[in-house]
């Protein structure tokens, strides 16, 4: 299949189509360095875009909101440890390896970020720390390379000795165990960032919910670089955005259908879920399979399968901000927005959530 690629479906003002549009102040200081502790303690601010009312809980107060029959969509991407570091052949330098997207099955090829770029020409080898080489290739789009590991190397056992798991770069929090940027039902790997909306989740937490009569779909979405990459053009609908794998378990898109068809709600856990099963959508159903997905929700496009979105509190002028303020409306995500700063919430991925209904 090939997932849908469009944006907007409805007119929108041209302010909503300006970068600047989305960007708000937000002091440092409201940037989470730590997760909260218990996952379930974070905060939650609540937004009835409806009646436009906004309230303050506990994430753990969530199922108050919850109903009978709702369905629940998680991703159950993995956070690899995708951060490799190394010295190139013949030199001393120190070089860094991220690596973003894996171009084959084998994992032997890869899209990545190396620094310092321009040491690392094409042709130009990497000897890893872990002691496996890495060839750097040819030259893509947004700086951005093409990496290749030998063929007899088990680069699944590679990464799990050598890697490190990339934090975001506005967290500076060196100590926070690996374990606390994964969801407690991260499953497939190849992520190299956390879909960070399910990071508040519990085990004793989904158990209540399921114990409810709240089904549990799930799906997986490959968080790439993107996430972390801010608008720069002007106008957003110049905004280039980042190809990410996903896939929809057939049983996935089943329960996804039976409940648009009973009428009971779709909740997206994250944006990632709502790019995954909207770019999925043909005719107001969800089609399972494996795809990629540049898929860049702003305001004006018309949702066809979610109804309701958990989400943390994202980036000034990112392209995450644009999808909230295209389900929950500009003026409401941007007050709600306002509202989290005034109120001391905690922000990005570490930070408290919200929950759009």
């Amino acid at each position: 299949m090939k997932a849908d690629e469009t944006g907007p479906s409805l007119q929108v003002s041209h302010d909503l189509l300006r970068t600047e549009s989305y960007n708000y102040d937000l002091p440092e200081g409201h940037i989470a360095q730590v997760p909260a502790e218990p996952r379930d303690s974070s905060r939650l601010l609540v937004l009835k875009r409806d009646a436009g009312r906004i309230e303050h809980r506990s994430f753990r107060n969530i199922v108050d909101y919850l109903l009978p029959g709702d369905l629940l969509v998680l991703n159950d991407a993995r956070v690899i440890p995708a951060r490799l570091y190394g010295t190139k052949t013949g030199g001393t330098a120190r070089s860094e390896i991220f690596l973003l997207r894996a171009l084959d099955p084998l994992w032997k090829r890869w899209e990545a970020l190396v620094r310092p770029g321009r040491r690392l020409q094409p042709g130009i080898s990497v000897l890893l720390d872990g002691g496996a080489c890495v060839t750097v290739g040819e030259c893509l789009p947004d700086g951005l390379r093409v990496v290749t590991f030998p063929e007899t190397l088990d680069i699944h056992d590679f990464i799990d000795r050598a890697g490190q798991v990339p934090l975001p770069p506005y967290i500076h929090n060196s100590t926070i165990n690996p374990g606390r940027y994964q969801t407690v039902y991260a499953k497939n790997e190849g992520a190299v960032a956390a879909p960070t909306a399910g990071l508040h989740f519990t085990e004793p937490l989904l158990d209540e919910i399921c114990s409810m009569g709240i089904e549990v779909a799930r799906l997986t979405l490959h968080v790439g670089i993107g996430t972390f990459r801010p608008v720069k053009e002007a106008d957003i609908r110049q905004h280039p955005m980042h190809e990410e794998f996903f896939e929809i378990p057939k049983e996935a898109a089943e329960r996804v259908n039976a409940a648009r068809q009973d009428g009971r709600r779709v909740i997206a856990v994250g944006t990632t879920v709502v790019r995954a099963l909207e770019a999925s959508s043909q005719i107001w159903t969800c089609r399972p399979g494996i795809d990629q997905t540049k898929l860049f929700i702003y305001p004006g496009y018309r949702f066809k399968v979610i109804d309701a979105l958990i989400t943390n509190f994202h980036l000034p002028k990112s392209s995450l901000l644009m999808l909230v303020s295209a389900f929950a409306g500009h003026e409401a995500t941007m007050g709600a927005y306002h509202a989290a700063v005034r109120e001391n919430y905690r922000f990005f991925s570490f930070g408290d959530a919200m929950f759009i209904i």
